[in-house]
């Protein structure tokens, strides 16, 4: 088990990401964001849902915004790269609906999971053996699961479609996501037992 944990750390370090402490900062730093703005809880994603709470999307469609004109500029400045994954339809909807439910039934994307389980959430601990669990059955049976996800389309992109334009296109969405963002009213569930922390 140990070998397996200092061989990970040996691959992230390998691939040229950076340091593995750097990789560490920011994942500290992912993780602040997230306790910050309280995504970790159910009752945001909850109230996302039922339209009592927006700063899920706002806050998601203000990153991808701003990530993308930030990541074109590190893909373009040769510091970062991309790999396009290949279009499979049947494994495209299956997993969206799979993970469209988990969202629903959890409240709370995969990433905010390990956060959750800092602060001692039961709910999320057992989202994260599910997942693993989830994860060693898709293991188990890819050669059958193959099967099922269709015929590979190959890497589709915008630009590919446009026949160029890759910063028009990454400015426009970025743009478009960014107005949207601001024009979204601001609610926000305040929850109870945050209130009586508090006091």
């Amino acid at each position: 088990m140990i070998e397996r944990i200092t061989h990970m750390f040996d691959v992230v370090a390998a691939q040229g990401h950076g340091s593995v402490w750097t990789v560490l900062f920011i994942g500290f730093c992912f993780g602040a964001v997230i306790l910050w703005s309280r995504l970790d809880k159910f009752e945001k994603m909850a109230g996302f849902m039922i339209f009592e709470d927006t700063l899920a999307p706002r806050m998601a469609m203000m990153t991808v915004a701003l990530s993308g004109v930030g990541f074109y500029a590190l893909v373009q400045g040769g510091v970062a790269e991309y790999q396009v994954k290949p279009t499979l339809l049947g494994g495209l909807l299956v997993g969206a609906v799979l993970f469209g439910m988990g969202l629903v039934i959890l409240g709370k994307c995969p990433s905010a999971f390990f956060v959750s389980v800092s602060e001692g959430r039961v709910d999320a601990l057992v989202g994260v053996i599910g997942g693993m669990v989830g994860g060693a059955v898709f293991t188990l049976t890819f050669p059958w699961i193959k099967q099922l996800m269709g015929p590979d389309l190959g890497t589709i992109r915008l630009s590919d479609v446009l026949g160029g334009y890759e910063l028009t296109i990454v400015l426009l969405l970025s743009l478009i996501l960014f107005v949207v963002a601001l024009l979204i009213p601001t609610v926000d569930y305040h929850d109870p037992a945050d209130e009586n922390q508090k006091r």
